[in-house]
């Protein structure tokens, strides 16, 4: 599992597949998340805008895991 870290209170799905190395520009994020089974604490959840907070664990299909930490 890997650690992500974020200096703010949240980050957006969107952003943070970029920050993972999921996807290489934000444009991406729309049609990864169509096409890219992605589990957010267990949920399955494709909107990229979805608020992460610290402690959160993020399951990427084809990509791994990963879990968001506050530096």
């Amino acid at each position: 599992m890997k650690e992500i870290s974020i200096q703010t209170e949240y980050i957006a799905l969107g952003q943070f597949l970029k920050l993972a190395d999921c996807i290489s520009t934000g444009g991406q994020a729309k049609f990864f998340l169509q096409e890219t089974a992605v589990h957010i604490n267990g949920e399955a959840d494709n909107r990229r805008g979805r608020k992460l907070y610290a402690g959160d664990r993020v399951e990427v299909e084809g990509c791994g895991v990963f879990t968001v930490v506050r530096s």
